[in-house]
């Protein structure tokens, strides 16, 4: 790129979901030059100057709504490691919060192991979680610089290209769907899907060409229609659209109903946004009116989100001429949060704080909190300090605490605790407070006495009972919880109180 489009710095600009203040523009603008001068030179195995990848990078990180330390940090995340620039420099000229990032992202980039792939695999999830645990935002770039990478997979040589997409599929979009982060996760699964099975998934593509392509004709009447509808009954729409499935989404969903293609009823799907919570409540009840649901269809995700936060109300019914068809109804929010996941908490930080309003008017905005750091990846932080490097356990604990799905509970006020599944009383107790699963003795599931080994399932409310005169939590628990924190918190009881006798012998 001898000489560089100053558009494309334009375009990563306008692509963002935020406005950016002049002062904000000259800073991402000054990294976007370093990084061109820096790159000078250098290509890429496709060919492309290698400069086009960080602009890339960049591109995605706006588009999802980034701040400015984060896209310069997206600019400049491969100057220190590929350049004669060093992490010093970037600092100085940029700023130590920028330079933290970009040494997150070095670092997560160093992983020589010359063993097997499990190895890989676990210090590989070792260091995204320490990363995450220290600013997630060193993750979302990483997310950001692996899309580019797989929607380029195409240059490298098929071992590669395997290896490659196998990682992305066990660890990336594994860690965008952890965060919410739908758009990255979707496309991340279906660029690796299309060389891990090519075979799948050209059918997939061929039947999404069949398929979905008669079934958008459809929605497009039927979204005129409820526009029409919903409008008659006085509720106000913000958007309303259609969504299709991802590619390997859908050979998921087909697997489960035996590659029968009648039996995926949210193939294509309705997307209605509303203003407030209560027209999300409002239009289901509407839809309803008109459009017999489908029985045991009906799911609030708004009063009981998913665990990676998403929310919305989703329905299936028997549509216009009589064919089924899922809606999901949402506010603006919920959707940019379904989309976005961790990353539009940033866009809604500054939105709540005043800095967009701040913009129109000409005023300073209120320096917005930034979100960097997620309850479950402290808690798995926290546990891995008691794990150390026992690496069957580490792997076990991930496989149920990452990987498997989750469940929620209530206490008997009605507060929600978030479980992986096959979770027990005793993982519900430490999940509240240590002093209550020290103290346990006993649990209700729905009014009735269980016992503490027993499975909660979704949606019970569990009642812990307690005996204050008990502080000593028993060793044979082990063998039944589930979660990283109820085991790490009963070792180390049990540690202290070894610990204690020792001293008085």
């Amino acid at each position: 790129m001898s000489n560089p489009d100053i558009a494309t710095l334009d375009d990563i600009l306008k692509s963002s979901r935020r406005p950016f203040s002049a002062e904000e523009r000259r800073f991402i603008e000054d990294a976007f030059a370093f990084a061109l001068k820096a790159h000078e030179g250098q290509n890429r195995k496709s060919g492309e100057p290698y400069v086009t990848h960080s602009i890339a990078v960049t591109k995605i990180l706006a588009e999802i709504g980034m701040d400015k330390e984060t896209l310069a940090a997206g600019l400049l995340h491969d100057v220190p490691e590929d350049t004669e620039h060093t992490l010093a420099e970037v600092g100085k000229r940029f700023g130590s919060e920028v330079e933290s990032l970009v040494d997150g992202i070095t670092k997560l980039g160093r992983i020589k192991l010359r063993g097997s792939h499990e190895e890989y695999f676990l210090e590989n999830l070792r260091k995204m979680f320490l990363a995450m645990a220290a600013d997630i935002r060193v993750v979302i770039i990483k997310l950001a610089d692996r899309l580019h990478n797989m929607r380029t997979l195409d240059a490298l040589p098929p071992e590669k290209q395997q290896r490659i997409a196998r990682e992305t599929m066990e660890i990336y979009a594994q860690i965008a769907n952890r965060l919410g982060i739908s758009e990255i996760k979707g496309e991340l699964e279906d660029l690796s899907f299309k060389y891990l099975d090519p075979e799948h998934y050209e059918e997939m593509r061929q039947i999404e060409e069949t398929y979905v392509r008669e079934g958008k004709t459809y929605l497009e009447r039927v979204i005129k229609l409820l526009r029409k509808e919903l409008g008659g009954d006085g509720i106000k729409i913000v958007d309303i659209d259609g969504r299709t499935k991802h590619l390997y989404r859908l050979f998921r969903k087909l697997q489960k109903h035996d590659m029968e293609i009648g039996r995926v009823y949210d193939l294509v799907a309705v997307r209605i946004i509303v203003p407030e919570i209560v027209d999300c409540y409002e239009t289901l009840g509407a839809i309803h009116k008109r459009y017999r649901p489908l029985v045991g269809r009906i799911k609030d995700y708004i009063s009981l989100p998913k665990p990676n936060g998403y929310q919305s109300l989703h329905t299936t019914v028997f549509g216009p001429e009589g064919r089924i068809f899922e809606l999901q109804i949402r506010t603006p929010k919920m959707h940019d949060e379904a989309e976005y996941g961790i990353a539009a908490h940033w866009v809604y930080t500054e939105k709540e704080r005043g800095g967009w309003r701040s913009f129109v008017f000409g005023r300073k905005p209120t320096p917005a909190a930034k979100p960097k750091e997620v309850a479950w990846v402290a808690q798995l932080k926290e546990w891995q300090k008691e794990v150390g490097r026992d690496d069957a356990e580490f792997l076990s604990g991930l496989k149920i605490e990452f990987f498997k799905n989750h469940i929620f509970a209530f206490t008997p006020k009605g507060d929600i605790i978030e479980l992986p599944e096959e979770a027990t009383p005793i993982d519900f107790a430490y999940a509240i407070h240590t002093e209550v699963g020290e103290h346990a003795v006993g649990a209700k599931i729905d009014g009735k006495m269980s016992s503490l080994d027993s499975v909660i399932k979704n949606g019970q409310v569990v009642e812990i009972l307690v005996a204050k005169d008990r502080k000593k939590p028993n060793a044979d628990w082990l063998r039944f919880v589930k979660t990283s924190t109820a085991k790490s918190k009963i070792r180390r009881t049990i540690r202290e109180e070894e610990e204690k006798e020792k001293e008085k012998k």
